[in-house]
């Protein structure tokens, strides 16, 4: 489904390219489809290969190789005649109702950012014997974004006739879309639909990441009894044994090499900021179609905690699309004041550090020696 853009006019497709240099993320006004919310519940690019003999478990955590027998296991047991019965279905019939299951049909993933809970989510996804179009993998504010735009009823009605519903970075910091999300879930599970979800545990907290399974299964309420939680450990995989991150480099060195990279986007980062607050997160893909990198020059500590919000999920979408981002001003590691780090929003931002790192990491060779 194609996604119209809008930049100093109107111009339809899925690249706005300029003869004259550079994008700029902050000319686009992306507008998509419901369709193309729902087409596009398959895990992003940077997962599309990720199988379960593609994560490399780390030798001092046996939880890591453990993770990836129950979960084959799993997958395996969704091989089974669906209630809603074969072929292909369309998006948006009804299904018939099933009958509850009696065993879980659920696992969620617990464990700190970086331990590869996304690649085994979408390696589940991929092991599950079913076509694409029964089954589903996205993450919970793209999931909370689907219901606002279908309906709470379409929804169900479209995805109560998959086999499989992933649901990777499941949060419980905004009351209402978790009840809304746990009331969703309760609906598909009536249909018959097996879920798993993941969500984030900070390392080196003491207890927390043990109350992080027990947290989940209180907040989705009567659903618990349908979720085996799986606890994953270890460090962040992003930065095990590699570098440093690169640091910051200067404008100059950010705008010569957004005009010498084809498909390269080039924006002030406090601009870009302001921009984002006008496109609903929903669509933060959308404004990323067709560049291949991200240029920012003046990168500054975000100054309130609704704008980091958006950027952490701009940061989620350039990550699942593996598109470097190369950058001039603060380090990333400095993007989140002390009071954000510490507070209830700490997990997406520490997630949100750790991926710009990789990305900026990405970008490095970018910059001509």
């Amino acid at each position: 489904m194609p996604t119209s853009l809008s930049a100093s006019g109107s111009t339809h497709g899925r690249h706005l390219i300029s003869d004259a240099g550079p994008q700029s993320l902050c000319a686009r006004e992306p507008r998509v489809p419901a369709e193309r919310l729902v087409a596009e519940m398959v895990p992003p690019p940077r997962f599309d290969s990720v199988r379960f003999n593609t994560y490399v478990p780390d030798s001092t955590q046996p939880s890591q190789a453990e993770a990836v027998t129950v979960l084959s296991g799993f997958a395996a047991g969704l091989g089974g005649a669906h209630a809603t019965g074969s072929g292909r279905r369309r998006w948006f019939s009804r299904a018939p109702k099933a009958a509850a299951p009696t065993a879980p049909r659920g696992v969620y993933l617990d464990g700190g950012y970086g331990v590869g809970k996304t690649h085994l989510l979408a390696s589940l996804w991929h092991a599950t014997p079913a076509e694409p179009a029964l089954k589903a993998f996205g993450t919970f504010v793209e999931l909370t974004n689907l219901v606002g735009a279908l309906g709470f009823q379409q929804t169900v009605n479209t995805l109560g006739g998959h086999r499989l519903l992933c649901i990777d970075e499941f949060e419980l910091d905004d009351p209402g879309d978790t009840v809304l999300v746990s009331s969703l879930l309760s609906r598909l599970v009536e249909r018959g639909v097996a879920l798993a979800a993941t969500s984030n545990t900070l390392p080196g907290k003491l207890g927390e990441g043990r109350f992080a399974a027990v947290d989940f299964l209180r907040e989705i309420q009567g659903l618990s009894a349908h979720f085996r939680p799986l606890r994953i450990d270890g460090q962040d995989y992003r930065h095990r044994g590699l570098p440093e991150a690169p640091a910051p480099f200067s404008d100059e060195q950010v705008t010569k090499a957004a005009y010498a990279t084809e498909g390269a986007s080039l924006d002030d980062f406090p601009g870009l900021l302001d921009h984002l607050a006008k496109v609903h997160p929903s669509r933060y893909g959308a404004l990323t179609d067709g560049i291949t990198a991200v240029c920012l020059t003046d990168v500054v500590p975000v100054p309130d905690q609704s704008t980091a919000l958006r950027l952490v999920v701009l940061a989620d979408r350039l990550y699942d699309r593996e598109i470097p981002v190369l950058a001039s001003g603060v380090p990333f590691d400095r993007l989140f004041s002390d009071d954000m780090l510490n507070g209830g929003y700490r997990k997406k931002y520490f997630r949100a550090i750790s991926r710009l790192t990789a990305l900026a990491r990405d970008a490095k060779p970018l910059v001509s020696q």
